[in-house]
């Protein structure tokens, strides 16, 4: 899939009027019926199965909350054949109206910013529960999985919970990440896929419990680990190119220690630095071509990733400073591609700067516990964004080394660091 893009100079494309607000439209029974349609060929394809766990605790046409976990363009096709006929408003990054903004309101999306407050979305789900009578679909996690495992969700999901008042239903998918990584480059593996619905709270259950204590409930809930999954069943995926780009998650060789030189291929990880090789097996292991393998298991790798990104924030030395394409969306009719500058990063934010001195933009580390970053970004490049409600900058690494996962680990864990201390008052 790929986006309007235009050459417009920075001063033009910042004069462009803010997108306006408009409430949500409840989809009409022809688009709901079409997505499913248009879904039955991939449902087909991966022998898509579905069970479902306490669903009649949920009336016909009671509205809920359907929360999902996110691994890949699938989900939607799974949520609208499990849910259909319901009508469903899906929550939806903003980025994906552009140039279809009236096909995406009218299929039921709702448009947001990730990880940018947006007191707008409450209201709007509100009135697409209660005025509209349309259930609302939504991914807590807000980005895809990197690594097979759960992102990090939201404090304020609790509270969400308590101000909407109504059930809270969970779609918990399996295979679709093994199916469609995003590391792998859009590339489909033939693996099956099925998905486990699941009544998870009452109204009257969640008007009795506090918000940390639903946070918990829904920290279990959205619990697991694809990789592991794979390799306890034996799920086959013997595709040639199941490696492929998983340098992108795997940026840092444990051995050399060495950053953004490791690269996917075929079905090998190898550092170029120190030579050293992996291969990711038909089940999901990693196999070191000397038996010497410093991790087996691709999240815990990662794992170590986080722990050393941690660490670096903690004594000082982590830094990002890369040259970057900048574009920039202000409304839904285009995205803005208006030149080159730097992207910069540490314990105090984010610093962008660019298009000849002309643009600066700052974003210090408690303006979202997460970041909004991509793999083949509408098929552009890997990307970082940062920005607010008014306009959103859209960041393509130039330097050609492997950043993004890292300044998404960075970005988390300068959060959680900058919040604990300001819980202790320092």
């Amino acid at each position: 899939m790929k986006i309007k893009v235009k050459d417009i100079p920075l001063e033009k494309a910042l004069a462009e009027p803010e997108q306006t607000h408009k409430q949500p439209l409840r989809p009409k029974r022809f688009w709901r019926w079409l997505i499913k349609t248009l879904a039955a060929g991939d449902m087909k394809k991966t022998r898509f199965t579905v069970s479902k766990i306490g669903m009649d605790r949920l009336a016909q046409n009671e509205p809920c909350l359907v929360l999902m976990n996110h691994s890949c363009f699938l989900d939607l096709e799974i949520a609208e054949t499990i849910l259909y006929p319901r009508p469903l408003n899906i929550i939806c990054t903003s980025d994906g109206f552009v140039g279809k903004e009236w096909l995406m309101r009218h299929i039921g999306c709702i448009p947001t910013e990730k990880f940018v407050p947006d007191i707008t979305l409450l209201r709007d789900m509100k009135y697409a529960l209660k005025e509209l009578g349309s259930s609302i679909l939504m991914y807590p996690e807000a980005s895809y999985t990197f690594d097979g495992t759960a992102t990090p969700m939201p404090e304020s999901l609790g509270g969400t919970l308590k101000l909407l008042g109504v059930p809270v239903v969970t779609i918990m998918t399996e295979g679709a990440f093994l199916r469609d990584p995003l590391y792998n480059g859009l590339q489909l593996r033939d693996v099956t896929v099925s998905a486990e619905v699941k009544y998870l709270l009452s109204p009257e259950e969640i008007k009795e419990k506090t918000a940390d204590e639903l946070n918990a409930i829904l920290k279990e809930a959205f619990t697991f680990d694809n990789f592991r999954r794979q390799q306890e069943k034996r799920v086959k995926v013997s595709e040639p190119f199941r490696a492929d780009g998983l340098n992108r998650v795997l940026y840092k060789c444990p051995h050399c220690l060495t950053e953004g030189k490791m690269k996917g291929q075929g079905t090998e990880l190898v550092c170029a630095a120190c030579g050293k090789k992996y291969v990711l097996d038909e089940y999901g292991f990693l196999c070191a071509e000397d038996g010497d393998a410093k991790f087996t298991h691709v999240p815990d790798w990662y794992a170590w990733e986080r722990e050393c990104v941690r660490e670096e924030l903690k004594n000082g030395t982590y830094s990002l400073d890369i040259p970057v394409e900048i574009c920039i969306m202000r409304n839904m009719k285009h995205i803005a591609r208006v030149g080159k500058g730097r992207l910069r990063h540490g314990t105090d934010g984010f610093l962008l700067e660019g298009c000849d001195g002309k643009l600066t933009v700052k974003q210090p580390p408690l303006a979202s516990y997460g970041l909004y970053v991509d793999y083949y970004w509408y098929e552009i490049g890997d990307m970082i964004c940062i920005g607010d409600k008014k306009t959103l900058y859209y960041c393509f690494p130039q330097s050609g080394e492997d950043v993004v996962a890292k300044t998404r680990i960075a970005a988390e864990e300068l959060y959680r660091i900058k919040r604990a201390e300001a819980r202790a008052g320092k």
